[in-house]
This record gives structure tokens, C-alpha cells and sequence, in this order.
């Protein structure tokens, strides 16, 4: 038995954009970046977290009467419940009493044995489909122990494994988790290491580092490049990365994934601000970023 415990906040079954064939993807709370254009905010802190859906309430006022500090309030600027954060200890007591999920909660504890029983549930769709298990997030690595027991579970059933990554791994525990997966889906965020700090909160030095350590050992990647108009879409920064990608021998495809806004409900739900202002990479754009990334020898697709 493995009671490693961790925080996950989704699992979703039968997905085709986390590696080949059919995956389950497990996604773990816990990041150390602070992305702009974040899709999975819910991911980013390692605790569970209110989340508020206004629409779905129907005022009965239960939580209103368990709420020990009074955080929350009906009929509020058209919100039918709403919550003040500054106020709210994140007791989660609110929850146990709304049982139409007006108030819930992201993020879970599970333990590996729990998650694995899980996931393995769909073992005949990856052998029939050449899939497996993904781990994701938030950053797989930043629950170390974790990620690396779930990883070797899976593996010793025959499971394969991947993990869908920032690369911010700045310790040999962490590089580890890294290495144990079968393939690793890599981000690269962005090659200037200024601007990078600043649209992610990070310095790319351990990321890229880290992409390095991984090619010499020979480890399979997909590089997965997030494209938000304004932040890194320059031509200097996609010829900085096809540069220096086009001299790693681990690098299988570049996946481009264009810039959405389906995340942006997560933000209202726990409460921030949604800071990006920006739309869509246009298809003329993806073109051409393919095109500059496969003159230096890389395949490339759209979407990953």
C-alpha cells in the first residue's frame, strides 16, 4: 500500500491532447510560477480553495449561518452569493453545507493508492490506443514525492507515463520526478530571461537547465509553446527558441498552443483579478511560427 498523500484538483478521463493515445490526465495543486496568462489558476497555490459559482445559488442562506467569520454575503452587486476573501479563513465550512455546489472546493488529498486505482480503471483504453496516465497541474514536480511514487505505480503495471510540465525543477529530488516519467510534455515559456521573470514570476535559467540535463541523458520530449500576443510572441523570442531547440537531440515535436480565455472563469470563482489583455494568436500567426520553428529542422504542429 502507498498512503503518500497529495492535493489533486481534477482528473479527466479519456483525453487526446496529453500525449498519445487515450490518457487519463491527474492534475496537482502546486506551482512555482505565477504564469499572466494562467488557464489553471486553481492550480497555483497547494492548499484547497473556495470556489464560488454564483449562478448556481439558490439563497438558502446556509452557509451565511456557518461562516464564523462573515464572509459571506447574499443579494450582493447582482452576485447572488459572494464572498470577501480578506475575511474568509478558507475553513471551507460553507462547503459541507452547500449541497448544490454553489460553494465547492478545488483541490482534494488523496493518496497514490487512491489516484491509482483511479487511473488504472482505463488501462484497457491505453493498450488499445497506445495512451496512459498524464500528471499534470499546476507542476507535477512541486509534489516531489508524490508525482514520483504515482509515476512508479503506474510503470510497474505497465502504464505508460507522462508528465506535463514547467521544467522548474530546481532540485536533484525534483529532477528526479522529471527523469522517472516516460515522456515529459515541456513548456518553454519564453527564451528572454527578463521577460520571462516577468510573465511568469520565474527565471527561465532552471527550466532551460534543466531541458539540457534531460537531453544528455536522453529523455523524450514535447516541447509545448504556449503563444500569447504581446508576451512572447516576438520573432526574436521564436527564433531564440527554435535556435536553441534545434541543437537538442530529445526533442520529438513542438506543439504551439495558442492563447484562450477558458480559464477565466476559475479566476472570478476564486476571487482575483484576470490581468491579461490580449486576444488570440490569428491562424496567419500560428503559420507562421510553424514555419520559422520547422526552417531550423523541427516538426511542429498546432495544438498539442
Amino acid at each position: 500500500m502507498n498512503s503518500i498523500i497529495g492535493i489533486v484538483f481534477h482528473i479527466i478521463h479519456g483525453s487526446f491532447v496529453d500525449g498519445p493515445g487515450v490518457r487519463t490526465t491527474v492534475f496537482l495543486k502546486g506551482c512555482p510560477l505565477r504564469c499572466v496568462w494562467c488557464c489553471n489558476p486553481e492550480g497555483q497555490n497547494i492548499h484547497p480553495e473556495l470556489k464560488v459559482t454564483s449562478t448556481l445559488c439558490n439563497l438558502c442562506g446556509r452557509c451565511v449561518k456557518v461562516c464564523p467569520v462573515n464572509a459571506i454575503k447574499l443579494n450582493v452587486n447582482d452576485e447572488k452569493v459572494a464572498v470577501d476573501r480578506e475575511l474568509c479563513t478558507n475553513c471551507l465550512k460553507c462547503v459541507e453545507v452547500c449541497y448544490i455546489k454553489a460553494l465547492d472546493v478545488f483541490g482534494r488529498y488523496m493518496s497514490v493508492d487512491e489516484v491509482f486505482n483511479i487511473v488504472r480503471r482505463d488501462k484497457d483504453f491505453y493498450e488499445e490506443s497506445g495512451g496512459g496516465v498524464t500528471i499534470g497541474g499546476g507542476e507535477p514536480t512541486f509534489q516531489p514525492q508524490f508525482t514520483y511514487a504515482l509515476l512508479k505505480k503506474c510503470k510497474e503495471d505497465g502504464i505508460h507515463t507522462a508528465l506535463d510540465t514547467n521544467g522548474y525543477a530546481p532540485t536533484e529530488e525534483t529532477f528526479k520526478v522529471l527523469q522517472e516519467a516516460d515522456l515529459r510534455l515541456y513548456d518553454i515559456k519564453g527564451m528572454n530571461p527578463q521577460e520571462h521573470l516577468k510573465n511568469t514570476g520565474v527565471s527561465n535559467e532552471v527550466i532551460l537547465a534543466n531541458l539540457k540535463r534531460l537531453d544528455s541523458v536522453r529523455k523524450p520530449v514535447i516541447v509545448r509553446m504556449p503563444i500569447v500576443p504581446g508576451y512572447n510572441d516576438s520573432e526574436e523570442n521564436i527564433k531564440s527558441a527554435a535556435e536553441f531547440l534545434s541543437k537538442l537531440r530529445i526533442v520529438e515535436r513542438v506543439d504551439l498552443l495558442p492563447y484562450h480565455e477558458y480559464g477565466k472563469i476559475k479566476y472570478k470563482q476564486l476571487g482575483r483579478e484576470y490581468k491579461v489583455n490580449t486576444s488570440p494568436p490569428t491562424e496567419n500567426k500560428l503559420k507562421e511560427i510553424k514555419s520559422t520553428l520547422e526552417s531550423y529542422g523541427l516538426k511542429v504542429q498546432i495544438g498539442g
